[in-house]
């Protein structure tokens, strides 16, 4: 199995990128760019995940309750892969992200699947 196929168990670094939904990178979405070229780079796996409620260096809450009627909610895009990729991977987000958050985070993969259910060694 390939290494990009699946995340290693042990010792990793989560990447995470927040940015707004409404950010866009050439007529397209920030956050789909940022997984494409993690995918090109042959990162374990990303995922994008839509936050209900949240703000940033603007100040203004953005909410999906009704009332308000915000737009631009919060968007973390979240890799996890083992550290020389991701630190690796940093200078593929310096043109792209300008007004967002990125993180690195030392994690421990206790389980990583990869696909069919195949689990990593």
């Amino acid at each position: 199995m390939e290494a990009a196929m699946r995340t290693p168990a042990g010792r990793a670094l989560r990447l995470t990128v927040l940015v707004g939904e409404n950010d866009v990178w050439h007529h397209r979405p920030l956050y789909t760019e940022i997984v494409h070229r993690a995918h090109r780079a042959g990162l374990a796996g990303a995922s994008v995940f839509r936050g209900i409620e949240g703000f940033g260096a603007s100040s203004l809450i953005h909410t999906t309750r009704l009332l308000s009627l915000s737009e631009d909610l919060p968007v973390a895009v979240v890799i996890v892969d083992d550290e020389t990729r991701v630190r690796a991977f940093l200078p593929r987000l310096d043109e792209l992200v300008a007004g967002g958050l990125v993180m690195l985070d030392e994690c421990e993969v206790l389980r990583g699947a990869g696909r069919d259910g195949e689990r990593a060694q």
